[in-house]
């Protein structure tokens, strides 16, 4: 076991070298592809378009570098192809979608003519070949549409339903088991002990593993009690590739989690050099990967986006990139003393020449509610101190990390 805090890059690294490939694999039909990581390349079955296509409403016909009248002999509609001769002189109307006929090459817009009876006069003749979408235009056949590894977005499923395409190879879905620990929380709708506080945490993991394909279950509260606690964890890992728990891995004389784990299993480490989040544990129960996140519950949202996340998506078969970043105007100051790297919730507004953010105010990581109006993670470098108003800082949008 690593015993002096990891910071962050350090931390992810070594867990991902922990994380073994799948290799389970299954079909899924277009309508369940979504979100799902393929597990070999799809490669299209034909061309897109797969005939000759008008990119525009108008007229095609044969192109002629002097022509300036034709002659209107029919209708190509998409799905009611025209399929007679077109004559060098004649024209068929067209519409944007619809099949060229043969021997035509071109397409006049139809804002570009004017119609006399069956004559058709060109006032703006295109170039040759104006207008048409060629044979895979946009996909060809046997191109690789969807590299192995590929998280299925909505526009993937769009490709591959106009590929033809009704099914795909995916990896199989990791399962997922969630706990929360202590005595001291209770279900949302009870009525409240004095001195407890509703579960919150189990949650908000849950909810943020929503966009991952896993199977995810939400196995409840774990009790202070060192052998409750071994009992559940063992049976939970029998049948879950991935446990996550939060709280109980601190150093109070109630955090059982960190010592029941290396005692039926392993402690990789358990500290990080991070703010907030300082108390992570991971390791393993046999062929189970193990995150124990803090109790707090701004730490378990920081330490699950930042570290258990980008594990579990490469459990998923996917290569974990780093998280979108880009440069913001800082309109707070933040104090800061150096040593530890450091995320604060903020709300980053384009309502100045350039972006700008401010920080949610108290950075307490027990204020959840702090999480309402943020939509990005301030990064402060652990060598910094204080940030003063006017600083650039790195700024990490929520919606690319939950």
């Amino acid at each position: 076991m690593l015993s002096k805090p990891l910071d962050l890059d350090e931390a992810l690294n070594s867990i991902l070298q922990h994380v073994r490939a799948p290799n389970t694999k299954e079909l899924a039909s277009l309508d369940r592809a979504h979100h799902r990581v393929t597990a070999a390349p799809v490669c299209a079955p034909t061309d897109l378009p797969p005939f000759r296509a008008s990119a525009m409403d108008g007229y095609a016909y044969l192109w002629s570098a002097n022509l300036d009248s034709l002659k209107l002999i029919g209708v190509s509609l998409a799905g009611h192809p025209f399929t007679d001769a077109v004559d060098n002189g004649q024209c068929v109307r067209i519409m944007t979608g619809a099949a060229l006929p043969a021997a035509t090459d071109t397409v006049v817009i139809q804002e570009d003519c004017t119609v006399r009876d069956n004559q058709i006069i060109v006032a703006t003749p295109p170039a040759e070949g104006a207008n048409v979408r060629s044979v895979g235009h946009d996909v060809k056949q046997n191109q690789v549409i969807l590299h192995k590894g590929k998280t299925i977005t909505a526009f993937d499923v769009g490709t591959l339903a106009g590929c033809g395409i009704a099914e795909v190879e995916v990896f199989a879905r990791p399962r997922i088991g969630v706990f929360s620990t202590g005595d001291e929380l209770q279900v949302p709708g009870s009525a409240l002990a004095y001195g407890n506080i509703f579960d919150s945490n189990r949650y908000t993991v849950v909810e943020l593993l929503a966009d991952l394909p896993v199977e995810v279950d939400n196995l409840g509260v774990l009790p202070d009690d060192t052998a409750a606690i071994s009992h559940a964890l063992l049976a939970a890992s029998a049948r879950c590739d991935v446990l996550l728990t939060s709280g109980g891995v601190s150093v109070g004389d109630a955090d059982h989690v960190k010592d029941t784990l290396e005692a039926i299993g392993t402690l990789d480490f358990w500290r990080l050099n991070l703010k907030p989040g300082k108390p992570l544990a991971f390791g393993e129960i046999g062929d189970c990967l193990f995150f124990g996140l803090p109790g707090n519950p701004v730490s378990t949202i920081v330490t699950l986006l930042m570290i258990a996340k980008p594990a579990i998506a490469q459990l998923c078969g996917t290569t974990p990139t780093p998280p979108l970043t880009f440069r913001c105007e800082l309109r707070d100051t933040i104090i800061h003393r150096a040593g530890r790297e450091e995320y604060q919730r903020g709300v980053v507004s384009n309502d100045h020449p350039h972006p700008t953010v401010n920080t949610t105010g108290d950075q307490s990581s027990n204020r959840m509610s702090s999480f309402t109006h943020a939509n990005c993670l301030i990064r402060i470098p652990k060598d910094c101190d204080d940030l003063l108003r006017g600083s650039t800082v790195d700024v990490l949008p929520l919606y690319g990390l939950a």
